[in-house]
């Protein structure tokens, strides 16, 4: 087996590769963190041994980096999944009620759905809502690797589900922070934050050498946090935690948290969080 390694394609997305560390590596700055507010998988963790299988995926791994925990974040699960080429499935989830983001790192996916097929590389960003058929395969000759977080749906009354959505990172033209006349943070967004039809979001957030989110969020969202490119510190419910490109963290709902990229190159890391809906009330007086 080879040592955990992640690369970065594009210049933009950091891909796992698997592997075992050697048995006498040196372990100290490596830990991986779970704790009441947050969690932190970096990526040297990821290794063979801890990837698993899915029932009807063929040729197929994965790393969970997120599923849903009572009394921790509760909305989402996030995989990284790995491919083999003639790999995939035509039965890829049996949640009926589950809705579903794509994003693929590297590599080449061919993306059936409702009757529609298109071929995704990397920066390719497909949204399949809940109810959607949909089918996935890799009939290139290399690994593909992606990212593939799924959600419950909430459903409201006379709010019909959004449709499917597909584009790609190329393509988007990020948005500056409100606050940020010069763009040195940005948020790239895959679908419109505005559309109350979405029940969550996973966009890009973007930061150049230096930038950082200046004061420490507070806030209901719970976030799955996937670095993509670069380099930076990440303060979390009182800590900083030096994180880098393929690295994970995982937020619980109201984790005070705050960054600044560094390095010389830019910070980018694939945000999830959940929104545009009402907090579940637990219990009955």
């Amino acid at each position: 087996m080879t040592k955990p390694e992640f690369k970065e394609t594009n210049r933009r997305y950091a891909v796992a590769t698997g592997g075992l560390p050697p048995l006498t590596q040196d372990l100290l700055g490596q830990e991986a963190r779970f704790t009441p507010a947050y969690a932190f998988i970096p990526h040297r963790v990821l290794a063979d041994i801890v990837a698993s299988t899915l029932p009807f995926w063929q040729d197929t791994r994965l790393w969970v980096l997120a599923r849903p925990l009572s009394g921790f974040a509760e909305t989402f699960s996030h995989y990284l999944m790995e491919v083999a080429p003639k790999g995939g499935s035509d039965r890829p989830d049996d949640d009926a009620d589950a809705e579903h983001v794509l994003f693929v790192v590297e590599g080449e996916i061919t993306l059936s759905y409702n009757n529609q097929k298109t071929r995704l590389s990397a920066g390719g960003y497909a949204y399949l809502p809940v109810g959607c058929q949909w089918t996935l395969h890799n009939t290139a000759q290399n690994p593909a690797h992606f990212h593939w977080i799924r959600k419950r749906y909430q459903a409201v009354e006379g709010i019909a589900p959004p449709q499917p959505v597909i584009t790609n990172d190329n393509t988007i033209t990020p948005t500056p922070i409100p606050a940020d006349g010069d763009g040195r943070w940005t948020t790239s967004h895959f679908v419109d934050p505005t559309d109350l039809r979405h029940d969550m979001h996973v966009n890009i957030v973007n930061f150049a050498p230096g930038a950082g989110i200046p004061f420490a969020e507070t806030h209901v969202m719970e976030h799955g946090i996937y670095i993509l490119q670069g380099s930076g510190r990440y303060y979390l419910n009182g800590d900083w935690v030096d994180v880098e490109a393929g690295d994970y963290i995982w937020l619980r709902a109201f984790c005070p948290q705050a960054c600044i990229a560094t390095g010389d190159s830019p910070f980018r890391y694939l945000l999830y969080k959940d929104v545009n809906r009402h907090a579940p009330l637990g219990g009955h007086l």
